[in-house]
């Protein structure tokens, strides 16, 4: 399933220029902290849950309430 990205979601970069499996982490972190609930829904389809873990544990600007939320959200 392909996703149209939002222009408010990526508004520093041209979102037709991303590459969802080249740009995974700043793509995660975009849609963990500023996504809607199906930009969430693609993430946790479309990419591995053990990604999904390496992308958020390792992100430096995701707020702390954002990491706690995803991390209760692909535990299992």
């Amino acid at each position: 399933m392909k996703i149209k990205f939002r222009p408010t979601l990526f508004w520093d970069v041209n979102p037709k220029k991303i590459d969802p499996k080249k740009n995974a982490q700043y793509v995660i972190e975009r849609i963990a902290d500023f996504g809607n609930d199906k930009e969430a829904r693609w993430a946790l389809n479309h990419y591995d849950k053990n990604l999904l873990r390496k992308a958020i544990a390792k992100s430096r600007c995701l707020r702390p309430e954002t990491k706690k939320l995803w991390t209760l959200l692909i535990k299992k």
